[in-house]
């Protein structure tokens, strides 16, 4: 019988990485292709560095959903069927008598024209991010707390204020 080849413990080693490793990616690579991608809209400055600084620090859970792939720069998605959606880079917002909130430091005017569907615009921000929530399936005030810390770096040069009737002005 011929003698054995000798092979370094490294080339071992290397061998027994690459039979554990290899499942494991095809696993990770079979389950990605189970999860659809969520198609959106770029926003028009979603390729702003503040866009970018924003989705680099989106959390991977809003409102107890699971973040989703999209298709678009500047975007984010989470649940299935998605429940949160979020634009980084859309206009921002100019005096409105729509509602506006503060949650943790983040502005945020409140469109609820398009019941259970609400969206949220930052204001005060530059560029700006939208937030449409599902209201039936996942909190609007969930969503956009679990959503502050990534919008907060987008600088505030501007914040909610009450309007008041000239009425009730004293002088």
């Amino acid at each position: 019988m011929p003698p054995r080849p000798r092979t370094s413990r490294r080339t071992r080693r290397s061998a027994r990485a690459y039979a554990i490793l290899l499942p494991a990616v095809a696993a990770t690579v079979a389950l990605a292709g189970c999860a659809s991608t969520v198609s959106l809209e770029h926003a028009e400055d979603a390729a702003a560095v503040e866009c970018a600084d924003v989705v680099v620090r989106l959390p991977d859970v809003v409102a107890e959903q699971a973040e989703r792939q999209t298709d678009a720069q500047g975007t984010g998605a989470w649940g299935d069927p998605a429940a949160v959606l979020l634009r980084c880079g859309v206009p921002t917002p100019g005096p409105t008598e729509d509602r506006c909130v503060t949650v943790d430091g983040v502005d945020w005017v409140i469109d609820e024209s398009d019941a259970p569907r609400y969206r949220f615009t930052t204001y005060g921000r530059t560029p700006a991010v939208e937030v449409v929530v599902d209201n039936e399936i996942v909190s609007g005030t969930t969503a956009i707390t679990d959503l502050a810390n990534a919008v907060s770096v987008i600088p505030a040069d501007g914040a909610c204020t009450t309007v008041t009737d000239p009425a009730d002005v004293t002088p």
